[in-house]
Order: structure tokens, then C-alpha cells, then sequence
């Protein structure tokens, strides 16, 4: 893009506006106009607020690269192509590439365990915690009997509990659940980057940065809870301050750090149905050996994407790079280290 890196992109700053806008309103409406909010979690609805902006603007950027806004709009392509059978198979995308996971553990099953103990603690958490921070969630007794209660999503009454059954104790520990969950998760991969070549050759300082900010959430709540039920409530002001501040601050690090991935996932079910588009098309034919190598689609694409981020990989007197295979690329860089030194000999 032409655009300066120093200027706001207006398209990400508007949809910034319009999430930061639905926010409050859910926060207005859904907390029956404030009276259910708490004043006390007002920190945690910036810490939202903040979040859900950065994030809309960066996606807004993001959605807008060249290989992202190729695979974007190719993706969509290839969806409408077979709508109805796309549409059968969408539950098992979903489930496969989001919510198991399984492309992660055919790399590894530690990463896998720790990927999935990490995203379902986090999924229980801002379960519990978003909707508590807009006042859309409340819990109100059932007649006069102190440790029967119902859950309230706003003013829709839905089920009812008791606080010493075991659906109690998980609804009022539902957040420590989450944090174990995380903990474990947080360990594994600790254990894995401190431990594996590979990992820490590759580590960089945002990676460590991630582990540590879930670390202080997780430890800090789980504080919160030792602290007020062994503790006799001693040191929970400053345990509840600096739990707060650990939360706010890794919401509003959401948008900026390593985790923004989780809102990039989604668009690997744009790659798949891609992908499988490509398996049925025209395949593209090597330019120096004939054979079939890859998806003409895929390869029209790259040569038209490359060029725009700064890799322009034409060939002199006509021709692309790209349209030679994999396996004729390495003989031509043989070739080239052979000549380079003078021969084999």
C-alpha cells in the first residue's frame, strides 16, 4: 500500500468506532440500563473496550494485505462455488481446524495438549468474565433460601442451582477451573520451549511475553480464591489490585501480541475450502521439466500477490519463476553454486 505507516487506515479506525459502539450498547441494554453493572469491574469494561477496538482495527489492516485479501477473496469464491456441500461440511471444518485442532497434533501431541488447554481455559474465562464485566450475566436467589440461586442473561431468568451441588461449585469456580486449565497449558509449553533445540531456535521475546502475561491472570485469580476461602479474606485488596491490573493489561495487549492469532484462526476455514478448489482445478505444468507441480490457481495467485509485497521473481525475456516445480528449483540453484565455484570438479 501507498499508504504511510505513520497515518491511522480509516477503514480500520471505523470499524474500531463500531465495535467500541456495540460494546457500550450491549453494556446499556443488556445490564438493563447499568442497574445490574458493577461499578467495581469498570477497569475490566476498558480493558474490553480497549480490546475489542485494537482488535477490529488490526483485523480491519490485516484483512486488507495482499496475500490476505487474495486468500480472503478466494476463499469466498471457492465457498459459493459448491454452497449447499460447503455448507455441510462447515460443522466439520469448524470442529477439526478451531476447536480440536488436529493440524497441531500431527506436529506434536504436547503442543496439541497444550494448545487445547490454553484455548479452552481462555474460552471458559471470557465466558465467564465478558459477559460479567457488561452486566449481561447476574445471579440472583431463589426466594428465601440463601444458597439456591438462579442465572440471570439480562432480564431472561434461565436455570437454577444450588450453590453446595456440584453445578454450583463449577459456576462459582468456573474462573479457577479456567485458570488451572491455562496453568497446565502455560507449563507444557514453558517445558517444551526451555527443553526442545528446535522451539529455541526459533523463540522470540513476544512468545515468553504471552506465556507470562496468562501466567499472572491464572495465578493471581487463583490467589483470589486461597485468599478468601483459607486466608480468612487477608490480602484480598491487593491480590484483587493486582489481579485487575494483570487482566486489564492483557486485554489491552490482545490486539498487539502473539495471541492475536486466535481472531486470525478463523480464516483458516477460507484456506481449506481454497484448498479444496485447487485439488479439483487445472494443475500448473513446471516450465523447465513438464511435469505437474501444483495448482494453476495457486500459482496465478502468487504471481500476482508477490509483486505487490516487494518480490517480483519475472524472468528475463518472459516467464516466471513461479512456474518452475520444487524440485527443478533446487537443481537450478546446484546449477547456479556449481558454476559459481567453477564446475563439480
Amino acid at each position: 500500500m501507498s499508504r504511510s505507516a505513520n497515518h491511522l487506515d480509516r477503514r480500520g479506525l471505523a470499524w474500531g468506532l463500531v465495535g467500541v459502539a456495540v460494546v457500550i450498547a450491549l453494556t446499556f441494554i443488556g445490564s438493563d440500563r447499568l442497574v445490574w453493572f458493577d461499578a467495581a469491574l469498570v477497569g475490566y469494561l476498558f480493558g474490553v473496550v480497549f480490546a475489542v477496538f485494537g482488535v477490529a482495527y488490526r483485523y480491519a489492516v490485516w484483512l486488507r494485505r495482499p496475500p490476505t485479501a487474495m486468500l480472503n477473496r478466494r476463499g469466498w469464491d471457492a465457498f459459493r462455488q459448491r454452497k449447499a456441500r460447503n455448507v455441510v461440511a462447515l460443522p466439520s471444518l469448524v470442529a477439526t481446524h478451531l476447536l480440536t485442532q488436529g493440524f497441531i497434533r500431527k506436529r506434536s501431541r504436547a503442543r496439541w495438549l497444550a494448545h487445547q488447554l490454553v484455548f479452552w481455559g481462555c474460552i471458559l474465562a471470557g465466558l465467564v468474565t465478558i459477559p460479567l464485566t457488561l452486566g449481561l450475566l447476574h445471579f440472583e436467589s431463589v426466594g428465601q433460601r440463601a444458597d439456591h440461586y438462579q442465572v440471570y442473561i439480562s432480564r431472561v431468568g434461565t436455570m437454577k442451582f444450588d450453590a453446595e451441588s456440584i453445578v454450583g461449585w463449577f459456576m462459582f469456580h468456573a474462573l479457577d477451573v479456567a485458570a488451572v486449565l491455562v496453568l497446565a497449558g502455560v507449563f507444557i509449553f514453558l517445558r517444551r520451549r526451555l527443553r526442545d533445540p528446535g522451539a529455541m531456535a526459533v523463540e522470540r521475546s513476544g512468545d515468553f511475553l504471552a506465556l507470562a502475561g496468562l501466567f499472572a491472570v491464572s495465578v493471581s485469580g487463583l490467589f483470589l480464591t486461597v485468599s478468601s476461602m483459607w486466608l480468612e479474606g487477608r490480602f484480598y485488596s491487593a491480590l484483587n489490585t493486582i489481579h485487575a491490573l494483570t487482566v486489564i493489561l492483557g486485554l489491552m495487549y490482545l490486539p498487539f501480541g502473539k495471541l492475536f492469532h486466535i481472531f486470525q484462526r478463523p480464516g483458516n476455514l477460507g484456506v481449506a475450502y481454497y484448498k479444496r478448489a485447487n485439488d479439483q482445478g487445472a494443475p500448473a505444468v513446471c516450465r523447465r521439466c513438464g511435469e505437474p507441480f501444483a495448482s494453476a490457481q495457486q500459482i496465478a495467485d502468487l504471481k500476482e500477490v508477490l509483486p505487490q509485497v516487494g518480490f517480483d521473481y519475472s524472468i528475463e525475456g518472459g516467464g516466471n519463476y513461479q512456474d518452475t516445480c520444487p524440485r527443478c528449483r533446487r537443481a537450478h540453484v546446484t546449477l547456479a553454486q556449481s558454476a559459481r565455484v567453477g564446475g563439480f570438479g
